[in-house]
């Protein structure tokens, strides 16, 4: 059954709030939605439909959490977790797909004191009925919790069988949000399709200062239907960061906190009136805490986002 009633009366409410809000603008010279300030504790932005605050970075744990206890790198994994919600972040976002990031994710949560403030988002990649509801089972297994925040059709790959357990488990509350995922320009009709046809809480997507094509239709229908974006990528692979290294940063960096490039591409999707949240993934603490600090002081101005552009270019 399609969900296509629109927007509800709440996310309209969350959509047009703007109390005390830092105003940004996106290309098409949109306000960017409401942002928490008070500088000590990461920015926050509402999820559209629940107008739930949602930290503004979060940790992506592909390759950086797919590795064993007796692998050394094992051993920088907490560290990594303690930079991401010291810094006031809590989206953790993983998959099956990744190999044993999920268990590892699960283990590490468990012994963490005080208390995992994590916003635990996973995912159902595989074909059937039975096949998803048994590895979303595996997922609440593995993950060592008897509820995750975020559900989403990785991949989008068999969607229409899979949204309405989703939605019967959202209804339970085991799981509290539903979304879908890609990470290619190849598969933004699907995406775009399925937007407009179902009510959703999030999409998850590519976006990047050199991988921009996200802008010209699904950002914007993602801001129309009420929909909270994770972009994923968001250093374009990593190849970005890697040729603006030898770049100096922009004279105005200073001005909205900026000391890395990392951090500036991070702000740059932030600024956008559609994103709600960025997931660099890491399994360095060092860059952890590095990439949690976009989520502190001013975003970037139109005229900034335009400098950036070009540079890249």
């Amino acid at each position: 059954m399609s969900h296509t009633d629109g927007i509800t009366r709440r996310r309209l409410l969350t959509l047009a709030a703007g109390v005390s809000a830092v105003l940004t603008f996106d290309p098409a010279g949109a306000q960017a939605p409401p942002i928490a300030t008070g500088g000590k504790s990461m920015q926050t932005r509402g999820i559209p439909s629940s107008a739930e605050p949602l930290p503004v970075v979060g940790l992506g744990t592909y390759r950086g959490f797919d590795v064993a206890p007796a692998d050394p790198a094992y051993k920088q994994l907490p560290a990594v977790l303690d930079a991401l919600f010291e810094k006031g972040g809590t989206l953790v976002d993983s998959s099956p797909m990744y190999g044993r990031a999920e268990q590892t994710t699960g283990e590490l949560l468990s012994i963490h004191e005080p208390r995992s403030p994590a916003f635990l988002a996973t995912k159902v990649w595989t074909r059937g009925r039975e096949e998803g509801i048994a590895q979303m089972e595996q997922s609440f297994k593995l993950l060592q919790t008897d509820r995750i925040d975020l559900m989403q059709i990785h991949n989008l790959l068999d969607w229409k069988t899979h949204l309405p357990t989703l939605r019967e488990w959202k209804e339970q509350g085991r799981i509290r949000y539903i979304g879908i995922t890609h990470y290619t320009a190849s598969a933004y009709d699907e995406v775009e399709a399925v937007l407009k046809a179902e009510q959703l809480d999030f999409l998850q997507i590519n976006y990047a200062l050199d991988d921009r094509a996200v802008e010209k239709r699904i950002l914007p229908l993602c801001r129309e239907r009420g929909v909270a974006v994770i972009c994923n990528r968001p250093f374009g692979g990593g190849g970005l960061i890697a040729r603006l290294k030898g770049k100096p940063l922009p004279g105005w960096a200073s001005q909205v906190q900026v000391n890395s490039w990392p951090q500036l591409a991070l702000k740059f999707l932030l600024s956008h009136s559609a994103v709600t949240c960025v997931i660099p993934g890491t399994g360095n603490p060092r860059y952890m805490a590095d990439n949690a600090a976009a989520g502190f002081g001013p975003m970037l101005t139109g005229a900034q986002r335009e400098q950036l552009i070009d540079l890249v270019n």
